[in-house]
């Protein structure tokens, strides 16, 4: 136990607030140290999801924010006031505003088509091998860099009239502390951020033709933006420091991998499976291009070098579909004693915002001459089994790539809890597979908080705090 543990051991820390959305829900979790552990207290729970406006898949950002100051008042209900607040959210989508602060337009989610064809645009100016060697950044045509050029494209007028870009978690920062900034982990998501200046790439912004005025400042993890402006003191019932956490949930959740020792790698496993490693130097390289890695920014300048896996966006679907009334878990068993053989690409696009997800899993088996799955069981048990294969390749192409051999692989997020993708996970990669905590990104996010306010001193620090206050499951050898 280091000084700083040992000093905090006997007292109880402040309130610290977490504001952790995901794509299909939101919460706002509470958490203080006591005795040298974090506890957390979840205070408030909203959905969220993408709705159709104007043609267009958005997000309701006015809705969010609204629960976001909701899930604030009730800390003030229970008289649990916390002395710092931060939101993290999923990366590359944004807001336009205009010179009073005014959103310009739709938030637009990045499942909406209006990317379509943008990437031809894109390399007209730069090549797609050149624009990897430069940002390290896998192409997903949902990106930032894409998604700008859909507007540069199809909706000029609103582009030229912007003054401000800020993504979805600085915008609802900006909402409550009136300062506007642009957090690194999440800015680099979009393919516009230097890996090795580790600031916006101007010159790449400039050859575009976005606008440079529109990109603000990228500030780090644990930078403390301010207090609330005074509006939303007096609406909420008291004031706080707006501290930007690592505003990537990933980010978030990579803080919190309980890490110690050895050669380890993760997977933050929720809506996305996102799996992968930490580097101190971003790997541009041809061959990580090739595997379709990325560099993501991590805390204090890492790498996350990673591959972004389809994950549980697929069970998401299918239960809707076909899984109504039905848990994860009951999901899970039901899984588990299906024999079938059948094993789709997660990767393929085909699933990222298929009509039905069940129907385009049954076509992608019949089209491979395979077992039709029938039923949730059957369906689920394709998916799951599909995810462990896909991760033991990606382990593979990671540590041919780093020459690294790795000995483990921690799983956070709320896919910690499928333990029967944990065991396929651990049979699929010879591996042994420490699950949880299941919280990582509202454990990540406080933990930035409490170190920004002088509670925890560094990431070693936080990953020992983390390892001493959530339970991990082991699975295999």
């Amino acid at each position: 136990m280091n000084l700083c543990s040992q000093m905090r051991s006997a007292s109880t820390g402040a309130y610290h607030l977490a504001v952790d959305i995901g794509a299909s829900s939101g919460r706002h979790i509470l958490a203080r140290l006591e005795d040298g552990k974090m506890k957390l207290e979840e205070i408030h729970r909203f959905p969220n999801g993408m709705i159709k406006k104007d043609g267009e898949n958005v997000w309701d950002a006015d809705e969010l924010f609204a629960q976001i100051k909701t899930g604030m008042k009730k800390c003030a209900e229970l008289g649990k006031l916390p002395v710092s607040v931060g939101v993290d959210t999923w990366g590359v989508d944004f807001v336009l505003l205009d010179g009073e602060g005014r959103r310009i337009g739709n938030a637009a989610a990045y499942r909406d088509g209006r990317t379509r064809d943008m990437d031809r645009e894109v390399y007209r100016v730069i090549g797609e091998d050149a624009l990897y060697a430069r940002t390290g950044i896998q192409k997903q045509i949902y990106n930032t860099i894409y998604q700008l050029m859909a507007l540069k494209v199809k909706k000029p007028k609103q582009l030229a009239s912007a003054k401000m870009l800020l993504m979805m978690p600085d915008y609802f920062h900006y909402l409550l502390s009136g300062e506007a900034a642009t957090e690194y982990t999440n800015a680099t998501t979009g393919q516009l951020v230097s890996p090795k200046t580790k600031d916006w790439d101007r010159e790449l912004i400039e050859r575009l033709g976005y606008p440079q005025e529109i990109f603000q400042k990228l500030v780090t993890p644990g930078t403390i933006l301010g207090d609330l402006r005074k509006e939303i003191q007096e609406e909420v019932g008291f004031n706080c420091k707006v501290v930007a956490p690592a505003t990537h949930d990933t980010a978030s959740a990579v803080i919190a991998v309980p890490a110690k020792g050895g050669d380890s790698l993760y997977i933050s496993s929720g809506t996305w499976s996102l799996m992968g490693t930490e580097l101190l130097q971003a790997n541009c390289s041809p061959e990580s291009k090739a595997s379709n890695l990325t560099n993501e920014g991590g805390y204090g300048y890492r790498f996350r070098f990673l591959k972004n896996i389809m994950g549980l966006w697929m069970i998401q679907s299918v239960k809707k579909e076909i899984g109504e009334g039905l848990s994860y878990g009951e999901i899970c068993e039901q899984a588990s004693r299906c024999s079938i053989p059948s094993i789709v690409d997660c990767n393929d696009d085909r699933f990222l915002a298929p009509d039905s997800m069940t129907r385009e899993v049954q076509a992608a088996c019949r089209e491979s001459g395979q077992q039709v799955p029938q039923g949730i069981a059957e369906v689920a048990g394709v998916i799951y089994n599909s995810l462990a294969r896909c991760y033991a390749k990606t382990i593979g192409e990671i540590a041919d790539i780093t020459g690294q051999k790795y000995d483990r692989i921690h799983i956070v997020g709320g896919g910690a809890n499928a333990d029967y993708l944990n065991r396929l996970t651990a049979r699929a990669t010879g591996l042994p597979v420490y699950a949880g905590p299941t919280e990582a990104t509202a454990i990540g996010n406080l933990a930035v908080q409490m170190l920004a306010m002088g509670e925890l001193s560094d990431l070693e620090d936080i990953r020992d705090c983390v390892y001493r206050s959530f339970p991990v499951e082991k699975f295999g050898e």
